[in-house]
């Protein structure tokens, strides 16, 4: 992780780039059709983001992944953080 792109990312976000590249690989193969796969991940990446999911947005973020056959990707789960902390949730 000496790249210095990586170190610029981590500077500006905070956030560890070995921990996001952890979840990237968990994700390949994951099961977006267990709920409690789903969760695990959503859990992970409030944990990396440093941004608690309350548990009725977790609930949609489950059933829209699981359900609806949305695609589980951070710039879905970003959307949904953004739209509910934007709304004083």
């Amino acid at each position: 992780m000496d790249n210095p792109l990586f170190k610029n990312i981590e500077k500006k976000t905070g956030v560890n780039m070995k921990d996001i590249l952890e979840l990237a690989n968990s994700l390949q193969n994951a099961n977006f059709k267990d709920e409690k796969t789903v969760r695990g991940i959503i859990k992970r990446v409030s944990q990396i983001a440093n941004r608690p999911v309350p548990k009725e947005l977790e609930d949609k973020l489950v059933q829209s992944i699981t359900q609806d056959g949305k695609k589980l990707d951070f710039g879905t789960i970003s959307k949904m953080m953004n739209n509910t902390n934007n709304n004083g949730k």
